[in-house]
This record gives structure tokens, sequence and C-alpha cells, in this order.
């Protein structure tokens, strides 16, 4: 095991917690922005707007995970951001609600929202660290 592994298995239920929590709760955010924007809007304004709204989200939840917790590393943070609102999607949503998997075949409504989120998530938590004092810079458990 290298020393990137064994930083893994050393976070805590607690802080494993706190990733997944952010996680979800930017997912709530675009789950409501998509719902209130089709009930509201038409279809392709509420993709339009989900697009926008969902990096800002996990622009700001990241901000407040990497300002007041850290525990991982950037791109450690946005993978498991992007992992949890890809298994929400695929087993909620799809699954679930939709009883399909045509949202999938949607760049502007699901790849791109994804792919904003992993960016936003990433930058963020670059910006925080290179903002960090210099000696906390090592500070990241993974």
């Amino acid at each position: 095991m290298d020393r990137e592994e064994l930083r893994v298995s050393r976070l805590s239920f607690r802080q494993i917690a706190v990733i997944v929590g952010c996680a979800l709760v930017g997912w709530a955010l675009c789950f409501a922005t998509i719902g209130i924007g089709m009930a509201t809007t038409s279809l392709p304004t509420a993709l339009i707007i989900h697009a926008v709204a969902a990096p800002l989200f996990f622009f700001g939840l990241s901000w407040l995970y990497f300002s007041r917790f850290g525990y991982t590393t950037p791109l450690f943070t946005a993978a498991a951001f992007l992992v949890v609102v890809m298994f929400m999607d695929f087993f909620f949503v799809a699954l679930v609600i939709l009883r399909s998997f045509v949202m999938f075949t949607s760049f502007l409504g699901t790849w791109l929202p994804f792919m904003l989120i992993f960016a936003s998530t990433l930058v963020t938590g670059l910006l925080v660290h290179s903002r960090r004092a210099p000696r906390a810079r090592g500070a990241y458990k993974l």
C-alpha cells in the first residue's frame, strides 16, 4: 500500500459522512433546481438553469468543505462529490423516478453538469488550498 492508500483508509466515519453529506446537499439543490425549473419553465430552460446552477452550488459547498474540514485533496473530493451525484442520479432519479435511463442521453442535462460539478469542486479546492498559510498546505489527510 502506498502513502495515498493509507491516508484514504484513515478517514473516519464522521469524515466520510461530512464528504457524502456535502455532496448530497449539492445533489438536492440540483434536484430542486430541475424540479422547480421544469414546473415553471420549459425543459430546455430548466436544463440551462441547472447547468449554470450546479457548479455554483458545488462551488459554495466546496468552499465550505475545504475551509472548515478539508479532510481530503481537491482531486479526491471532486471525485467523491461526483460519484455521490452520479449514484443518486442513477439509482434514485433514473431507476426510481423516471424508470428510464433517457436522462443519460442528454449532454446538457446530465454530462455537462457532471463535468462542471467536478471542475468546480476541484478548482475551489485548489484555490482554498493555495490561500492557506504555507505551513498548513500539507494539512491534507488525503
